[in-house]
Parts: C-alpha cells; sequence; structure tokens
C-alpha cells in the first residue's frame, strides 16, 4: 500500500512531513513533496530497483544496462533498504546547509529537505532549490557512481567523514558536466564547459582535413558522421573570432521523412552574404550572379563555377577554406588548423548547432515504407566504394562512413534522382581533394558525368529531379500533400466579383505528364498563365466569357467551367492524358424578406454577399411615375395618393440573371408574418383585386418597379402600414428570362433563385397617420 500511502500525503498539501518505510523490490515513489534538480532536470519520482549487487535510485525509469537513465549508483547486495523523505527536520537542514557550503564552493541555496537511503550503505540526496547535492557516509572502499543518461559523471568514494557532491551541473549535449568543470565529448575536440552557477557552453579545438555533408548526412573533419532528421537551418563552421559562419539548409523531397542538404549560405558580420542554391545559381546580398570557370571576386571570397558545382574560397584568420556546392553535396576543406565550430566540427553537436527559430521544421513525420527498396541491392550499391576504381584511394578516404550513409538513405529513400550517384560522387570529390583521383568513375558506377541540373529555375516548394526521364522540377513533398491527400491537383476555385479562377501546381501537372500549354477552358481560346516563379498555373473566367455554363440547381445559380485537354482532329497521335477538370461558382440565396422601409430616409440600400460575388439592392420611393421626385422626410402623403417603389439592383450581370419581385404585401405590425396582411403582388403579378396596383418590368432586367396607392389598415389608429417584399433572381434560358403568367407566358414550375437563408436583413416601412395632410418618411432600422 506504499505508492496509495504517498498519493495521500500529497494529495494533503502537506509541505511539512516525514515519510519512512522499508524497500525490499522495485519500488516507484512520488518525491514531489521533496523535488529534485539534478543536472539541470527537475524530477518528483524516483525508482528503485536492485540488481543483485547493485542498488540504483533513478528519475526516469527502473535501471537497466541499455536504459541511459539518470541514476545513483551504490553497492548493495542484500536487496533492500530502508527509506526516508522528510521536509521538516530544520535542525539537520540547517546544518547540513552550512556543511555543504563549507565543503562545495559552487552551492549557494539553502537546504529544503531530504531524501535518505540507510543499510546496508547509507546515502541521500539534498533539494537546495535549483540545486541538489549527493550526501555519501560509507567505507573509503565503497564508491557511489553519478549517471546521467547511463554514462559515469562521477565516482564519490566513501570517508570517516560525509561526503558531498554537488549533482545540480549541466546538461550538455546529452552529457552530464558538474558545476565549474570542463570535460570532453567523446571526438575529445569539442570541449563540454559547465560554470560554477551551471551555465553551459561549449568551445571546439583546431580541426582541418575535408568535411561532406550529402543528403541528409554529414561527415565532419575527423570522420565521425551523425544525420539531420528535420528540416532546419544548422551551422556547418563557424569562426566568431572572423566574425564568419557557414549555414546549410536541409529540406525534404519525395519523401517528408528524409531531408537532404539543400543550400549553402555564407554569412558575414560585415558584407553581404552568399547563398550556393540548387541550380549550381549564385545569390550575393540577395542578387543573382553570373559565373564562369574563372575566379571572381564578392566581399573578399573567391566565387567560380564549373559543370560539377559551385567553389567558394575564403580566408579563415589566414587559414584558406575552400567550399564546394553542386545542389546535393556540400564539401568544406580547410589544409590548415583552425579553431571553430559547428556540425562539421562536430557532427554530433546538432541541437546546439541548429538556428531555425521556427520549430515547425522539426516537425517529424512517418511515411509508409517504400516496397520497391531491396536492402539487398541497396548494399551492392553502397559497396561500390570498395570496389575498382574507388579502391584505389581506400588507403588514403576511408569509405566506411559514405557507405553508412549511403545505405542509411537508400534504405528508406528510393535510388532516383541520381541519389546513388551522389554518394560516389562526393567520395570522389573527397578522393581529389586528398590527391587520389579515381579515374572514370562514372563510367563504372554508371552514373552521368556531369550530372544534369534543371535548367529552369525550382521554386520554393519545387527541387530539382526526374520526371519520366526529364531532369526538372518535381514538388516537395510535404508541400504536394495538400493536395494530393485530397486527389487534387491545385486550389479550390476563387470566386470573386462575377470572376472566378483556379489556380493548378505545375509541379502536380509534370509529375502527371500534363503538358500545360494543351490545356485550356470551355472556350479553346482561353488558356492558363503560368507564374514564371511559383510555376503555378491560373485559369480564370467570368460569368459570361470562355465557355461559362450557367445553370440552376433549386436555390443556386451555378456558373460552371472546366479546365481541359486541347483536342484537334487534326493530330493523328497525341501523348497526352485527357484532362477534365471542372470548377463553378455559384450565387446562393438573395431572399429578401423585410426590405426594409420604415420613414425618415428616402432610399435604402442592402448588401448582399455570396461567397466573394456580392451586389447591392436599392429599394427607393416616388410620388410621380416618371420616378423624378423622390419622397423624403418632409414629403406630403394624403389616403388613396399613388406612390411607386422602385428596386435596382448593382452588381449583377443582366445578360445572364434578372430581378422578379415575387411578392410584396403590407401588415400593421414590423414582422413580415404578422396580421392582419395585405397583397399587392403575389407569383410576380399584380393583386387583381386591388385595381391601384401596377407591376412594371419586372424579371425584365436588374431592376423593376411597381405602384399602388396609399392606404392604412382599418380599425388601426394611429395606423402604420409596414411593406414587405420578397425578390428572385432567376437565370436566362434559351436566350430568354422566365416570366410570370400574369405578363404572357406560363410560369416556370420553380424559378431558379435563391432560397430565404442569408444575411440580417434591415427593415424598411412606410407610415401613414391621420389628419391633414399625411406625412410620410423613411429610416434604418435593426
Amino acid at each position: 500500500m506504499l505508492l496509495p500511502l504517498l498519493f495521500l500525503f500529497a494529495a494533503a498539501g502537506l509541505t511539512d512531513a516525514s515519510i519512512q518505510f522499508p524497500i525490499t523490490e522495485n519500488t516507484q515513489v512520488d518525491t514531489s513533496l521533496c523535488p529534485i534538480t539534478y543536472f539541470g532536470q527537475e524530477y518528483t519520482t524516483i525508482y528503485i530497483n536492485f540488481t543483485g549487487e547493485h542498488m540504483f535510485v533513478c528519475f526516469n525509469g527502473y535501471y537497466h544496462p541499455e536504459s541511459n537513465g539518470d541514476c545513483i549508483k551504490a553497492p548493495n547486495t542484500e536487496s533492500k533498504t530502508y527509506f526516508e523523505l522528510n521536509t521538516e527536520d530544520y535542525s539537520f537542514l540547517n546544518s547540513v546547509t552550512f556543511d555543504v557550503k563549507d565543503s562545495i564552493n559552487t552551492i549557494t541555496n539553502d537546504a529544503t529537505c531530504y531524501l535518505r537511503f540507510d543499510h546496508p550503505t547509507t546515502f541521500g540526496l539534498i533539494a537546495m532549490g535549483s540545486q541538489s547535492v549527493l550526501w555519501w557516509y560509507n567505507p573509503p572502499q565503497i564508491i557511489a557512481s553519478v549517471l546521467v543518461n547511463g554514462d559515469v559523471v562521477e565516482n564519490v568514494p566513501g570517508s570517516e567523514n560525509w561526503v558531498y557532491s554537488d549533482t545540480s551541473g549541466c546538461r550538455i549535449s546529452g552529457f552530464g558536466v558538474k558545476p565549474g568543470t570542463t570535460r570532453q565529448s567523446l571526438d575529445n575536440c569539442t570541449s563540454l564547459i559547465c560554470s560554477n552557477t551551471s551555465v553551459s557552453s561549449t568551445s571546439s579545438c583546431l580541426v582541418k582535413g575535408l568535411c561532406t555533408v550529402t543528403g541528409p548526412t554529414v561527415i565532419d573533419f575527423r570522420g565521425q558522421m551523425n544525420s539531420v532528421s528535420d528540416r532546419c537551418e544548422y551551422t556547418l563552421l563557424q569562426d566568431q573570432s572572423a566574425g564568419f559562419s557557414l549555414k546549410a539548409n536541409f529540406l525534404e523531397r519525395r519523401r517528408r521523412d528524409v531531408s537532404f542538404v539543400d543550400s549553402v549560405t555564407l554569412d558575414f558580420s560585415q558584407g553581404a552574404d552568399i547563398q550556393l542554391l540548387q541550380g549550381h545559381r549564385v545569390l550575393v546580398g540577395g542578387s543573382p550572379v553570373t559565373l564562369s570557370g574563372s575566379v571572381q571576386t564578392f566581399n573578399g571570397v573567391g566565387l567560380s563555377k564549373d559543370q560539377t558545382g559551385v567553389t567558394a574560397n575564403i580566408s579563415l584568420n589566414g587559414s584558406p577554406v575552400s567550399v564546394f556546392f553542386d545542389g546535393t553535396t556540400a564539401q568544406i576543406y580547410i589544409d590548415v588548423p583552425v579553431n571553430v565550430k559547428g556540425l562539421c566540427a562536430d557532427s554530433s553537436s546538432s541541437s546546439s548547432s541548429r538556428l531555425s527559430s521556427d520549430s515547425s521544421c522539426q516537425q517529424q513525420y512517418v511515411d509508409p515504407a517504400d516496397d520497391t527498396i531491396n536492402p539487398t541491392t541497396v548494399i551492392a550499391q553502397c559497396n561500390i566504394l570498395k570496389s575498382s576504381p574507388f579502391s584505389s584511394c581506400n588507403a588514403v578516404v576511408d569509405p566506411e562512413s559514405y557507405i553508412i550513409a549511403c545505405r542509411n538513405t537508400l534504405n528508406k529513400y528510393p535510388a532516383v534522382d541520381g541519389l546513388r550517384c551522389q554518394f560516389l560522387k562526393a567520395y570522389a570529390k573527397a578522393c581529389q581533394k586528398s590527391q587520389s583521383t579515381v579515374q572514370n568513375w562514372w563510367t563504372a558506377a554508371k552514373c552521368h558525368h556531369p550530372e544534369p541540373i534543371c535548367q529552369d529555375k525550382c521554386s520554393d516548394h519545387e527541387f530539382c529531379g526526374d520526371i519520366h526521364g526529364n531532369t526538372d522540377c518535381r514538388c516537395r513533398a510535404i508541400y504536394a500533400s495538400q493536395y494530393t491527400e485530397q486527389n487534387r491537383l491545385g486550389g479550390p476555385t476563387v470566386c470573386k466579383d462575377n470572376t472566378a479562377s483556379l489556380t493548378l501546381v505545375g509541379c502536380l501537372l509534370k509529375e502527371n505528364g500534363i503538358d500545360y500549354n494543351h490545356l485550356h477552358l470551355n472556350d479553346k481560346t482561353c488558356t492558363g498563365v503560368m507564374d514564371p516563379e511559383s510555376h503555378m498555373l491560373k485559369f480564370s473566367f467570368s460569368s459570361d466569357s470562355c465557355g461559362t455554363e450557367v445553370t440552376t440547381n433549386n436555390s443556386q445559380v451555378i456558373f460552371t467551367n472546366a479546365v481541359v485537354t486541347r483536342n484537334s482532329s487534326s493530330d493523328l497521335i497525341t501523348r497526352q492524358d485527357k484532362v477534365f477538370i471542372e470548377f463553378s461558382c455559384s450565387h446562393p440565396a438573395p431572399e429578401l424578406q423585410n426590405v426594409a422601409f420604415k420613414i425618415i430616409d428616402n432610399s435604402v440600400e442592402v448588401v448582399l454577399q455570396s461567397g466573394e460575388w456580392h451586389y447591392s439592392l436599392t429599394m427607393k420611393a416616388y410620388s410621380d411615375a416618371a420616378q423624378t421626385q423622390l419622397l423624403g422626410p418632409n414629403s406630403d402623403v394624403r389616403l388613396n395618393q399613388k406612390i411607386w417603389i422602385v428596386l435596382e439592383t448593382n452588381g449583377l450581370d443582366e445578360e445572364v440573371v434578372s430581378v422578379v419581385t415575387d411578392s410584396c404585401w403590407a401588415t400593421s405590425g414590423n414582422s413580415p408574418s404578422s396580421s392582419p396582411r395585405y397583397d399587392l403582388i403575389t407569383d410576380g403579378c399584380a393583386n387583381a383585386e386591388d385595381g391601384t396596383v401596377q407591376v412594371m418590368g419586372n424579371g425584365q432586367g436588374t431592376s423593376n418597379s411597381f405602384s399602388f396607392n396609399m392606404f392604412e389598415f382599418s380599425g388601426k389608429e394611429p395606423s402604420e402600414v409596414y411593406l414587405h417584399c420578397q425578390l428572385q433572381l432567376v437565370v436566362k434560358k434559351n436566350n430568354s428570362f422566365p416570366l410570370p403568367g400574369c405578363l404572357g407566358v406560363s410560369p416556370p414550375l420553380s424559378w431558379s433563385g435563391w432560397g430565404s437563408s442569408g444575411p440580417a436583413r434591415r427593415r424598411r416601412s412606410l407610415r401613414y397617420r391621420r389628419g391633414a395632410p399625411a406625412l410620410i418618411s423613411m429610416v434604418w432600422t435593426p
């Protein structure tokens, strides 16, 4: 019942506690009452287990030899101990604070609590705020080990007196470093430094030779290798005294879970940066430059280009440095030792060398395994580096790192886009730098020499690869997935101001064997426009152009067009797949209930929006048939006086749609469904029982009007008259519009307009008051 008991203590919120119990088996203990900061990591749980000869107190899981845990290891052959957690023994805590500070000059905080283990060995951990101390009281021959990530940071021997060891420390590149000390990384080059206040830093030693970055792999100056697993920017080489950094950006290609070095930047604290990009392109200060085989100097950097790639030569404090980049591999050669840091100095320093502040570049993806990859074939493809003609260089440049890099990549990523040859070329280039040229290796390996590059500049979402046997710009996997996962070749239709556009992704068209020059809309003269920078193909049409078809579907008017393949009857053969990509825009529901009218303004405008297409409707009241005398706030209207109501739209194409006033009615209340109700227009026609109502131009354009004689509701004093109108939009059919039956044409079974949904409307009404003369005015109301 150990764990429930501890849980109850913790849950009770106790700040002063002394908890004791024996432990004889693997036990997990909640120590949140006394958290321990161990080499920069705070822990609130410990795991105790026994191995027969030792006892382990670990912070991140039970110990086993491959666990790489954070642990204290102590001799224990009896597989038992007695545990105590104490936060209330103030006398001991005050005393031990004095002893610890007297023994260790890196400890500045006071003790707050401790964890103690007794019998057969005695030791404990003292929590001191953001610091912690191991205390050890055993004979000299008995040694405790302090482990971080399974690595022994310190062995603490026993003594006749208490022994204290600072376990606060730093955690650098996975290594534990005690405060106020320095240790070397596994390559014995990079110094890991932890200050007295547990602030970490690193310094690098002198290096020279060749660093190769190919695919996701970095082979540093000492031949050690590591791989980049994300799509971030990293420091390959940095000399702070010279104000220089060499950076590499990694991006995905066909798979989202494999990265490749994509560009290299020479970054100067003073002067213009130089970028070496895909396709042997170079930017100096953001502007492209044209290079040749002759060396040209920019910002003190000698730049040249040949058929294999671009070379930049610089000097770091008098030491010559050569940087070569061909779009797939970067190779940095230093002939004289220099003091630098970065991935080329230590390939295991990826966390400290990562530069990208945007954490999205670190997102990990898992793509399905490629079932076309044969591991046996991969081994044969990579082991060629041990065969002739490469074997002539094996004694000078060890091929093992290049073989491992080749295998690791080709076991996940298909051998396409010249990837197999990329590793072979990198090794041959390394041999050349070491004065051991591999002759005609490309012939023996059946590789292109020089390898083909994309003639066009690829955009940011593209890379240079093979498409149906041709070298061209392919889509990067993460970018393409937003379209391919939905089985699309581009984005959604964009509808705006009676026009529509569709954008297709150029690299997806190429990968699907579609030549954009063979595509057009329903009208063959309407072709797409290719953006030369983004390689996006855009098609546009308006409601009355490019063969646009106008149809109706219950409550919508739909404008449809399609991207299709050019089809000429004169062509005897074709190598283009047939393409049919239909896209459309629609006008939804402009039903206007309560088209607003209520005294004080002389006109009302309502803006109706449908997706990105929008239009407005204006209602005005006049006192004359010529519609020149607009009724305003001070206009007089008497009972039985004729008034004219004009409904006018702006933003609709009268060649495609027309406006029909379906119905208008009056109520004594502001709700359109209130009663009593008096109909003026029904089904597009004037109320036959009211001889004063006349309807003009209904359904014959984008505006119409009607007139009636002013009235009031009987028995209402004073009487208010609210006028409500409902409109429909109808589509031209067979070069004419369906009209209401009262105009001499049989009414359609259903008009092709929109339903009643739509944005909230404002209301407008006419008010008549008894007395002479009557006053009419209009006002906006919510």
